[in-house]
């Protein structure tokens, strides 16, 4: 399949777990791709294998959240591919606590990489995805973005809560420029972010009895990357093993 042959993408944490997946995904069907996270080793790690699969990729280390290292990240993706087409924003970190010993410290972290990055990558972004003609934007968001989970983690919901309707609110404003906005909803993925969960007990809370692979939230995203998606727009894609359907 080439569905992304001639665009470009930038996929934010993809030096590993659902970003890493979707960067080789974009890259296999087509996609020139920027590999944008600070991780420098696991993010050439994925450039290399896209390329030894004849794909084209480049390795940016990108603070998503600091508003230069974005513009600096655009400017790298323009001169080395000649545009951009489509955006994932999916890097993002979470909290444990319960609200009561939640420090400011934390919730201030958590909010400004994994919400406040999303504000930045869409600004910085706008003028290059609006300049494609066919641009896409997909926010990896999260199921708790839209329930409560298990009343701890505040500034990972409400920070996941604020991506899903930032989605909502550019999908709107971009319906007439040739962009499309779009949020993906996993439900527990195995991934580095699950640290010491016991993936046991999150797989028994999960309807369909397991957890999700990377490469099924990557799945979703580069579907609504595509165009075979074409009219949709403002959409949240859930992706949670029916754990949000009860």
């Amino acid at each position: 399949m080439s569905r992304f042959e001639g665009k470009v993408a930038l996929v934010t944490g993809a030096a590993s777990g659902i970003g890493r997946e979707t960067a080789l995904r974009l890259a296999r069907e087509g996609a020139a791709v920027v590999v944008a996270d600070i991780q420098q080793e696991s993010g050439d790690k994925v450039v290399a294998e896209i390329k030894e699969a004849g794909g084209r990729a480049i390795f940016f280390r990108l603070d998503v959240a600091s508003e230069g290292a974005w513009s600096e990240a655009i400017s790298r993706t323009e001169s080395e591919f000649g545009g951009l087409n489509i955006l994932v924003n999916n890097a993002g970190i979470g909290d444990n606590d319960p609200i009561e010993v939640t420090s400011k410290q934390t919730y201030d972290r958590v909010i400004a990489i994994t919400q406040t990055s999303v504000f930045l990558g869409h600004k910085a972004a706008s003028a290059a995805l609006k300049k494609s003609g066919n641009g896409a934007v997909v926010n990896v968001s999260s199921m708790f973005g839209i329930v409560g989970g298990f009343g701890t983690s505040p500034a990972y919901h409400a920070a996941k809560g604020a991506v899903r309707l930032l989605t909502k609110s550019t999908a709107l404003a971009w319906a007439k420029e040739n962009v499309r906005v779009n949020s993906v909803h996993p439900g527990f993925v195995e991934t580095p972010i699950l640290g010491d969960t016991d993936p046991d007990m999150l797989a028994n809370l999960t309807p369909m009895g397991r957890l999700a692979q990377p490469e099924e939230i990557a799945a979703a995203i580069t579907f609504l990357a595509s165009d075979d998606a074409s009219f949709i727009t403002g959409a949240e894609f859930v992706v949670d093993g029916g754990y949000t359907a009860g």
